[in-house]
């Protein structure tokens, strides 16, 4: 690895990029501090928690939400504006159309379309949220200066996302979440050491179980992601020999290769995000206690924080909600993300058979070989959600992630480190990076 390193370095056009790619990391995370105007700063001062509603967002932007800065909302919009986008792809036959415009510029419109409405996200999400919480200063003026310096924030966010994908290493939406995961993981696990969460084993203060619980919790839960994450399905083809002209074409043994979990962390961001609709627009119209969070007595959103998210008193609710959700978005992507029908047929053209299976049946094998595959991811996802979430009720220990921020953190890296080595192999340079796990 360390040889790899040097490697890295030694070649400038990779260590100008790495380089580069560091330096807008950093600008982000400095934007990240920086007061939004219009913002009672005592009231963000003394607020503490929201009940498990904005962890979310939290998590992806380093606490900048519970902080009211610049980068509050970060690039969740962006996130829900793609997904938006990429549902009404599915649903209106103009938008269809542009995404499959192989000239390219509808894709460009499709993105500019996005950029609009992760703006206006920003914008309407913030001055909600914010108000709701008890963080803007009366006055309209207060409202305006919230809303704009937030939507500023989020849209500087997407820029500086696009620039590390143009001119950096890896997918720069990515790698900000990733740095905003990372910011709170850490400042997550300090908080949580210094204040402890009433837990004690053999004599020892509860800072350094809760620190010991998070240790081990956080590398088990790396390592299986990891495994998991790496993990494929292959299928054997066999490609017959076809004669065009004067030369012969195919007539070799290749694979088709799955991923295990080729759904990533889409339907956990969708479950979540289902969840967390209801409870922000709740947020948006109820008065909360801005020292403790606490919605009132007898509303809607103190029924939704207790029994609809992970620190309310009704947790097996939230983890059954949670689970079926994640489960029903793990085939809802999966199916539009991958049509095993399309796949068939363009293997059958190719002239390519699995052995023992032939014409229609490659389709129904291949329908049966995705439909296990999106059990055991689905099941994955939902068992990997519920961990964090059993560890904060049956132990009483903070834990400062989620399953999606491993998760996300794990295929963030994992992805930069592909980039880095196709950028080697590129160069002729060959990097000693283990691949993983093979199912």
């Amino acid at each position: 690895m360390l040889n790899s390193l040097r490697q890295i370095w030694k070649t400038p056009e990779l260590r100008k990029k790495i380089l580069y790619t560091l330096g807008m990391l950093v600008l982000f995370r400095l934007l990240s501090v920086v007061w939004a105007p219009g913002l009672d700063r005592n009231a963000v001062s003394l607020y503490t928690s929201s009940g498990g509603l904005l962890d979310l967002v939290n998590m992806m932007t380093g606490n900048a939400m519970s902080e009211g800065t610049i980068m509050a909302m970060g690039i969740s919009p962006y996130i829900n504006a793609s997904i938006i986008m990429q549902l009404l792809c599915i649903a209106v036959p103009a938008l269809e159309r542009l995404q499959n415009d192989e000239t390219g510029a509808g894709r460009e419109k499709i993105n500019r379309i996005t950029r609009y409405v992760t703006v206006a996200l920003a914008a309407v999400q913030a001055i909600g949220i914010m108000m709701s919480l008890g963080f803007v200063k009366a006055g309209f003026i207060n409202w305006l200066l919230c809303g704009l310096s937030m939507a500023a924030g989020t849209a500087l966010a997407m820029w500086i996302g696009e620039r590390i994908t143009d001119k950096g290493v890896g997918n720069g939406i990515s790698l900000l979440i990733f740095v905003g995961i990372m910011s709170n993981l850490f400042n997550g696990v300090v908080r949580a050491f210094q204040a402890g969460s009433g837990a004690t084993f053999a004599g020892y203060a509860s800072g350094w179980v809760t620190l010991a619980v998070i240790v081990v919790t956080s590398v088990l839960m790396t390592v299986v992601v990891t495994f998991v994450e790496l993990a494929e399905r292959r299928i054997p083809l066999q490609i017959a020999k076809q004669t065009k002209g004067r030369r012969v074409y195919g007539g070799q043994n290749t694979r088709l290769t799955l991923k295990v979990v080729s759904v990533g962390v889409m339907p956990l961001i969708f479950a979540y995000a289902f969840l967390s609709f209801p409870g922000t627009i709740a947020q948006m119209f109820t008065k909360v206690d801005p020292m403790t969070g606490q919605a009132p007595a007898g509303s809607f959103l103190a029924w939704w924080n207790t029994y609809m998210s992970q620190g309310g008193s009704g947790i097996w609710c939230f983890l059954i909600v949670s689970a079926l959700l994640i489960m029903a978005f793990t085939y809802f992507y999966s199916s539009i993300s991958f049509d095993p029908a399309k796949q068939a047929e363009q293997l059958i053209m190719q002239g390519a058979t699995i052995p023992g299976q032939r014409g229609k049946n490659i389709r129904n094998y291949l329908q049966t070989v995705v439909s296990r595959l999106n059990l055991f991811a689905a099941l994955f996802l939902a068992v990997l959600s519920a961990i964090p979430t059993l560890l904060m009720h049956l132990m009483h220990v903070s834990i400062p992630f989620a399953a999606s921020s491993i998760l996300i953190a794990v295929s963030v890296a994992l992805e930069t480190i592909r980039t880095i080595q196709g950028e080697m192999s590129i160069r002729g340079i060959d990097m000693d990076i283990e691949k993983g796990g093979f199912m």
